[in-house]
């Protein structure tokens, strides 16, 4: 063999053995998949437990997704149902258990083991925005829009109501607890953050006064620093004993929605209702990444640990995950769009007040997509609360009426806290006579079956 050759042959098993030895770094790392595909409506928020290994989404289908990771795969274990309106926030409460809030007002506390409802606290008709868990999984506190912070007590299977804090002028849209639990802090509409005695519920002080809305906050492992972005679209990190400035963040064209920071607590995201989302080196707060989602604001963020990828939710049925590090040269972002209930102005006046008033909740084919409610295929001759399979309320199944032409007119003539009185259907109202009889029109179209027998049973049940 000449000396050429063998080179040639030391140089290839070199470049195989680093090859081999990079498949081994890379199959050490996790792979991520490029999106978690299994909720019917936007999904609202997104959470990675402490080994990054599960996740938690939240919708306006009304569902929790409790996720598991494969290499490149995200799978559904459990889809919880159990809230009566949009599911807003998850978090997990140690390996076995959870809660989430909805605009329907609840706290709810599942089993993560087989997906079922332990316990469900009603705080009332206004929406609940957030949900935080202390580090020792003792308690939650909840962000309501009744401008208060709720804290209960996670006692085995129950959830038991602790402290009421009162004081801010708006509503209550973020909260978190100091790590030994003692102290509650909470981000208002009213500009303000403050911080109360977890056990008492007295107003310890208020912490900053930013002026505009607060939407989110994080508090940094450190303790001394937090984390917030407003409605001004402000981002900054404050002093919490100064109740200063410490660090002021590239702010955003629109609202600030979501702020995540890595289990590590090395990496801080901020998402807009711009699309922007920019990830930040909580060391020297230097920028590290920028990524641009040209198709809706970001709802929702979570960090893994590295921050080596971004997890973010917003007007999508998926999750979709961001690789940041290494990043990509280009990155397009795979969504459709216009989305269902994205409709122009050129459209069918039906079908566009369908696509606006029904789409986030309903489908029109015999498969119901996981969404919030029942499909409607074949929904004209139909009683109400009989579409075999689907969850519904006990107020829904005690009426005896059939869905017609007049009936689905008068629910959005009148509303469904008139004609469905106690169901968990949204209250969409549709005040114009030529509005209204064109949606109908639409509805009768679009949903009956292909050999028009649902028409012809209607008729008859009539």
């Amino acid at each position: 063999m000449s000396a050429v050759l063998r080179a040639f042959v030391v140089l290839l098993v070199l470049m195989l053995a680093g090859g081999h030895a990079a498949a081994a770094d890379d199959a050490s790392a996790q792979v991520w998949p490029e999106r978690l595909q299994g909720h019917g409506g936007p999904v609202r928020s997104v959470m990675l437990d402490e080994e990054d290994a599960r996740a938690l989404t939240t919708s306006f289908d009304y569902s929790v997704i409790l996720w598991t990771f494969e290499p490149g795969a995200g799978h559904v274990v459990h889809r919880m149902i159990g809230h009566e309106a949009a599911a807003n926030d998850a978090s997990f409460v140690g390996d076995r258990r959870a809660v989430s809030v909805g605009d329907d007002g609840a706290i709810i506390l599942w089993n993560l083991t087989d997906g079922a409802m332990l316990d469900r606290v009603d705080t009332g008709d206004d929406k609940t925005l957030a949900v935080s868990v202390s580090a020792d999984g003792r308690f939650a506190v909840t962000a309501s829009w009744d401008r208060t912070a709720r804290v209960y007590a996670l006692e085995g299977d129950r959830l038991s109501p602790r402290a009421v804090l009162e004081g801010h002028r708006g509503n209550v849209n973020a909260v978190a607890f100091s790590q030994d639990a003692s102290r509650v802090f909470t981000a208002s509409y009213d500009g303000t953050i403050r911080v109360f005695d977890r056990e008492t519920g007295e107003m310890l002080r208020e912490v900053y006064s930013h002026g505009w809305g607060v939407n989110v906050m994080r508090l940094l492992p450190d303790e001394r620093h937090l984390a917030f972005g407003a409605t001004d679209g402000a981002v900054a990190v404050i002093d919490i004993a100064q109740g200063t400035v410490f660090k002021q963040l590239a702010g955003h064209e629109r609202p600030v929605l979501s702020l995540a920071l890595s289990r590590d607590g090395s990496r801080l995201a901020s998402g807009g209702g711009d699309g922007r989302i920019r990830v930040y080196d909580t060391g020297e707060w230097g920028l590290l990444e920028e990524f641009e989602n040209p198709y809706g604001p970001v709802w929702g963020l979570a960090l893994p640990k590295g921050g080596a990828v971004a997890l973010y939710t917003g007007l999508d049925d998926h999750v979709n995950i961001w690789q940041v590090a290494p990043r990509k040269p280009f990155e397009p972002v795979d969504s459709h769009f216009p989305r269902r209930f994205q409709v122009s102005a050129d459209d069918d006046l039906g079908q566009r007040q369908f696509a606006r008033k029904c789409s986030v909740c309903h489908t029109l084919t015999p498969d119901g997509g996981n969404r919030a409610g029942p499909t409607l295929y074949g929904v004209f001759g139909r009683r109400v609360g009989t579409l075999p399979g689907y969850p519904y309320s006990e107020a829904l199944k005690r009426l005896d009426f059939v869905w017609n032409e007049q009936t689905i007119s008068d629910l959005f003539d009148h509303g469904p806290d008139v004609v469905t009185p106690g169901s968990k259907m949204p209250i969409q109202r549709l005040r114009s006579d030529e509005e209204r009889d064109a949606l109908v029109a639409y509805l009768k179209r679009a949903t009956a079956p292909a050999d028009g027998r649902a028409e012809s049973q209607g008729e008859q049940k009539q």
